[in-house]
């Protein structure tokens, strides 16, 4: 899923990934040469996935990965304080995420979908390459966090949360001008990741999709041969998606 949105506005920069708008004196399209010192950068939006976490459900066979809590020891450098409060600024809504990830529990006493100590460490690499280009390289956007120069934006759930911080830690070197505000919706209107529960469209455009996708010619026989190399016997919900999960989490995490 996609889980943060981070948005500057209109003085500050912070990176980019879904725009980064110049205000250019002629088209950008125009047949003639742009003199880049007649274009004003006006905002940047910045969207990011989590960082390096456990995985959301765990395979049916002996765990061999352990998911101690060391892993989720915070790296002093990512500590910044912040609160996060609904689109309007009132009380943090309610993350039902959050509340069916704490339901499994892994080898090692971590829950499912935990940000790690890697994936917090992945998040302030990247705030630093942020502060390189927008602070360091191209001095727009202030070195001190400052909430009149940015909006944060997050899905509410937890791990999500926790790397939005890390990459504000990277990014104004945890130095801040008043308090940290992250803006997350509730579950029902959240619009950053595909909300099955709260757009009809949506369910009735993908259902039955996963399942035809395992129907494929050669799929379902290339699962079970896998499934049989790593001892699976159970058909309870393993599919490649989740095979994948589990490796990808155990590879990075």
């Amino acid at each position: 899923m996609i889980h943060r949105m981070f948005s500057v506005r209109m003085w500050a920069p912070v990176g980019f990934l879904t725009s980064l708008a110049y205000c250019p004196h002629q088209r950008a399209d125009s047949p003639h040469p742009v003199d880049r010192s007649l274009l004003e950068l006006k905002m940047v939006q910045v969207v990011f996935r989590h960082g390096a976490r456990s995985p959301l459900k765990p395979l049916p066979q002996e765990q061999v990965r352990e998911w101690n809590l060391q892993l989720l020891e915070v790296p002093h450098q990512t500590q910044f304080d912040y609160t996060v409060t609904n689109l309007a600024g009132g009380p943090k809504p309610h993350s039902p995420f959050d509340s069916q990830y704490h339901e499994t529990k892994l080898k090692g006493g971590m829950f499912a979908g935990q940000l790690t100590n890697m994936g917090m460490q992945q998040m302030f690499a990247l705030g630093e390459r942020l502060r390189k280009n927008y602070v360091e390289d191209i001095p727009f956007l202030s070195p001190t966090f400052n909430s009149l120069e940015v909006f944060v934006r997050s899905t509410n759930i937890y791990r999500n949360l926790e790397s939005t911080r890390c990459l504000l830690a990277g990014l104004f070197q945890c130095q801040k001008e008043g308090p940290i505000i992250i803006h997350a919706d509730e579950a029902s209107s959240e619009v950053l990741y595909p909300n099955y529960q709260n757009c009809w469209s949506l369910r009735e455009r993908t259902r039955g999709r996963r399942q035809a996708a395992s129907l494929q010619p050669g799929i379902s026989e290339d699962l079970q041969k896998v499934k049989e190399g790593m001892g699976i016997t159970s058909n309870d919900g393993v599919d490649f998606l989740s095979l994948f999960d589990n490796m990808a989490a155990e590879q990075v995490g």
